[in-house]
C-alpha cells in the first residue's frame, strides 16, 4: 500500500519534525509513505471572509495538482466522520482488500480546506470537533496510520 500525505505549509518546529521522521521510519515496515508539502498563503489577522476564501482556493489549487485519479482520497475535515483507531484500521484494511493500492490523506492549512477539495475527497475524516494546529495534525495522523497497521498486523500496541 502507498500512503501519501498532502499537506499545506512547512513544519517549522524541530520536535514535530522529529516525531514525523520517527513515525515515517516506523511506517516503512508496512507501506510506502510520501509526504507532499504545498506552499501556504500568509493570512493577515482579521482577514475578511472573501480573502479567506481566496486563500483557501489558492491552497486548494496547489493541493489538487497532487491528487491522483487512481488514489482513494481522505480529507481531514472537522465535519467528517469520527472513527476509533480500530475503525480506521478496518477502513485502511478494507480499502486494500478491495483493490486500492494508494491512499492520499489531505491536511489543509490554518483556514482548513477549500470546498473543491472537500468535494473531490472520497471520504471526510474528523479526529475531533476541536481544532488542532495543522502541523501537529501530521504527527497525530501518522501515529494513527501506524497504529492502524499494527492493529491490522495483530501486533501489540499501547492502548
Amino acid at each position: 500500500m502507498r500512503i501519501t500525505l498532502i499537506t499545506v505549509g512547512k513544519v517549522k518546529e524541530k520536535y514535530l519534525r522529529d516525531a514525523i521522521a520517527e513515525y515515517s521510519k516506523r511506517l516503512g515496515r508496512y507501506c510506502k509513505l510520501d509526504i507532499v508539502e504545498v506552499a501556504d498563503e500568509k493570512t493577515p489577522e482579521h482577514a475578511s471572509e472573501g480573502l479567506e476564501r481566496q486563500i483557501k482556493a489558492k491552497e486548494g489549487e496547489r493541493i489538487a495538482k497532487h491528487i491522483r485519479s487512481d488514489a482513494f482520497v481522505i480529507a481531514l475535515a472537522i465535519e467528517g466522520t469520527q472513527l476509533t483507531s480500530e475503525q480506521l484500521a478496518a477502513k485502511i484494511d478494507g480499502l486494500g482488500l478491495h483493490g486500492t493500492s494508494h491512499i492520499q490523506f489531505i491536511i489543509g492549512g490554518s483556514l482548513g480546506l477549500d470546498p473543491s477539495i472537500l468535494k473531490r475527497a472520497d471520504y471526510l475524516l474528523s479526529f475531533s470537533k476541536m481544532t488542532f494546529p495543522h502541523q501537529l495534525m501530521r504527527v497525530i495522523l501518522l501515529e494513527q496510520i501506524y497504529r492502524a497497521y499494527k492493529i491490522n498486523a495483530g501486533e501489540p500496541y499501547h492502548k
